[in-house]
């Protein structure tokens, strides 16, 4: 096959059959752009997305080359997989909002949502007893951890990210099973921002002990060497926002338990989250993570609210996830 012009499967988000894209080689090579602002022919636009005009350039960190890519993969090119892709931000950024919208533009993208419930109703047993059945007493842990970080920190870093990896375990849908396009995953945070961003930052507030941390992340580093594979992430998604802007998310969304919540808190987790996607300067302890791509957005912005910003957002996730496969990984020399 000519290197001038190699076809690139593109599979069309929208349930039907994958179509076919024919990109010239030395565009990908040559040409320090990405998809999303190339024109003419060689563009293509989500299904529910398409309009006449260029679509936003991204702005994507961590990739190997000047062309980044989500779906980059040691497996082969035959083996078709569900891609896995996180949705990382400071409370209340808008993560939930976000990824739910990524579920409505297709339905190969499906959202795994953070268990806040789970930690918002833990059920225990007692020995006390009415009427002869054992008394169920019922633990907001989310609270708990708020009123009394000092004390509840670890159990709820713990319990937060055995809860989250208990979640991303499960097989994926049918459906995505099923796709013969290019199903994705949708991750609401990752098991690593559980480590890298709210337990480290109780670490270092001092709500997690010395010996605490220790345990933590010796168990944390056993479930990933065991289990990562299963989750490992193929890119995040950065939606970036500064901590005021978050605070008045946050005020407006009224969650009881963060009523405790204040600026200082936000501002310290805004800066692991820079730290880890943007500064790349977080001690990070697995390789793999090291060079997942990250795509910025800005959080800030009125996604949920104005049309043209969502259509943008969805649009530079789409190019991320899919538009921008790599001629190399499908046509190896």
């Amino acid at each position: 096959m000519s290197a001038l012009c190699r076809p690139i499967l593109v599979s069309l988000l929208s349930g039907t059959r994958p179509g076919l894209l024919l990109v010239r080689t030395s565009e990908f090579k040559q040409r320090n752009e990405p998809l999303s602002s190339m024109s003419g022919g060689n563009s293509v636009a989500p299904p529910a997305q398409r309009t006449n005009t260029m679509m936003p350039t991204l702005n994507v960190t961590g990739s190997s080359d000047s062309h980044p890519r989500f779906l980059s993969s040691s497996s082969p090119k035959s083996e078709f997989r569900v891609k896995r892709v996180s949705i990382e931000g400071n409370i209340a950024v808008g993560k939930s909002t976000f990824a739910k919208l990524l579920q409505t533009a297709c339905s190969d993208w499906e959202v795994v949502a953070e268990p806040v419930s789970k930690w918002q109703n833990i059920k225990s047993g007692s020995s006390k007893e009415t009427h002869g059945s054992p008394q169920t007493t019922v633990s907001n842990l989310l609270q708990m951890m708020y009123k009394e970080p000092q004390r509840w920190s670890y159990t709820f870093q713990t319990f937060s990210c055995m809860s989250r990896f208990r979640t991303q375990l499960q097989p994926p849908p049918a459906h995505l099973l099923n796709s013969e396009g290019t199903p994705v995953q949708v991750y609401e945070r990752s098991i690593y921002s559980d480590r890298y961003i709210f337990a480290l930052n109780m670490f270092e507030l001092g709500c997690i002990n010395d010996t605490e941390w220790a345990v933590y992340q010796d168990w944390h580093s056993l479930l990933v060497e065991r289990f990562g594979h299963q989750v490992e992430l193929e890119g995040i998604i950065y939606l970036r926002a500064s901590p005021e802007k978050c605070m008045e998310r946050l005020k407006f969304r009224g969650r009881s338990e963060e009523k405790e919540v204040e600026l200082d808190y936000l501002e310290k987790l805004h800066i692991q989250h820079e730290k880890w996607l943007v500064e790349k300067s977080a001690e990070i302890h697995f390789e793999k993570l090291k060079n997942v791509p990250v795509l910025q957005l800005d959080g800030s912005a009125e996604f949920l609210t104005d049309p043209e910003v969502r259509k943008q957002f969805i649009s530079q996730v789409w190019y991320a996830c899919v538009a921008s496969l790599h001629v190399d990984m499908l046509f190896p020399e």
